[in-house]
């Protein structure tokens, strides 16, 4: 099993106590993933968040219906945390949330420690299918983020710098 590494980095101009109560609320991360991925907590509302919480997801990727089953690994809130996936489309999906206070806001850090199906034709299918959705995910995500947190509109956000992510064994 190969194990890559994603990292991305987002600033926000709020403190920390006001963004990370967002992501606690689990419902949130509905909002934040593109449309295209038809994602849906199965998971019975509202969902108390804290190490040991289990989440069950519906997912559709390239149009398969999926369930993704994760686990709050850590939970340190206003810091981090972190949700690792029991069931779903990856071999490995480890995803942890950082959130720094700097000068002006909030740096929010995320590092994906993942590995995908595929056998021989692993690397191939990483980077046709993978890397390209992650980027997008990525991508979407942030510009969701700054319209939600901090009411711009899709409009506006054409002319933000696309989040800062690095790829690792890929």
């Amino acid at each position: 099993m190969r194990e890559r590494v994603l990292s991305a980095e987002n600033f926000v101009p709020l403190p920390r106590d006001q963004v990370f109560p967002f992501f606690a609320d689990a419902r949130n991360l509905e909002t934040l993933t593109p449309p295209w991925l038809s994602f849906r907590i199965v998971s019975p509302t509202p969902i108390a968040m804290e190490k040991g919480t289990r989440i069950e997801y519906r997912i559709r990727l390239r149009g398969i219906p999926l369930r993704w089953h994760s686990r709050i690994a850590a939970w340190e809130p206003p810091f981090r945390f972190v949700d690792e996936q029991l069931k779903g489309p990856y071999r490995l999906w480890i995803h942890e949330h950082g959130f720094e206070s700097q000068s002006g806001g909030t740096l929010l850090r995320d590092r994906i420690r993942y590995a995908v199906h595929g056998g021989p034709l692993e690397p191939l299918v990483h980077r046709l299918l993978v890397l390209p959705d992650l980027r997008r995910i990525f991508a979407y995500r942030a510009a969701r983020l700054r319209e939600l947190l901090l009411g711009e509109s899709p409009g506006a956000l054409l002319g933000l710098p696309s989040p800062k992510l690095s790829f690792g064994g890929s």
